[in-house]
């Protein structure tokens, strides 16, 4: 694909997040998203056979654009709640500044695209984020619970705090990534049994 087609593609996946953000599903349509990426409709559906192909690949792009924002500038020696720290704050700083892309993640992680985009994501490889988790360190401090409960209590409040766009100042915000690593750690203190 020549720069020009690679450029235009790329325009269609934008559009596509922003419309997604604003409108949702429904109000983004070929021809909608053709539009506000300013080519023909036939040329939107050159790059991607259907709408469905557009979404997953847009989510693929706008997954590794985050893990890769998010892992930047970790510390590689650092003790896996430090990093964990350190990602949970990159992540939300990149989708504060990125709002379109906060919301797009937020839409396709509640909609029957869920499933797909997230297999896409992950046959792709080469997400820093996962490899981070993966690090024996880091991994022997996670909780024994399944991936998409480590994601939801872990990393998505940090989604959906910059998709909400509230401020919060630095304390806010280291409070509630340390929150999230208690939430996910085994470093938490275990609670007593409930009273029955």
């Amino acid at each position: 694909m020549a720069s020009g087609g690679a450029d235009r593609a790329a325009a269609v996946r934008r559009a596509l997040r922003a419309l997604v953000a604003t409108r949702g599903f429904h109000g983004a349509s070929m021809g909608a998203v053709a539009r506000a990426a300013h080519v023909a409709t036939g040329t939107a559906y050159t790059y991607y056979s259907s709408k469905d192909e557009l979404i997953v690949a847009a989510y693929v792009e706008t997954k590794a654009e985050l893990a890769r924002a998010a892992v930047a500038d970790v510390d590689p020696d650092g003790d896996p709640a430090q990093r964990f720290r350190a990602m949970w704050l990159a992540l939300h700083t990149h989708l504060l500044t990125n709002p379109d892309h906060a919301v797009f993640l937020l839409q396709v992680d509640c909609s029957p695209y869920r499933t797909a985009a997230h297999a896409a994501s992950i046959e792709h490889g080469g997400d820093p984020l996962l490899a981070e988790a993966q690090r024996p360190d880091l991994a022997a401090r996670l909780a024994p619970l399944p991936l998409e409960v480590i994601y939801e209590l872990g990393l998505a409040p940090a989604i959906r705090l910059a998709a909400d766009g509230r401020r919060l100042g630095p304390a806010e915000l280291t409070a509630i990534a340390d929150a999230c690593w208690r939430a996910i750690s085994v470093d938490a203190p275990a609670l007593a049994p409930a009273d029955r």
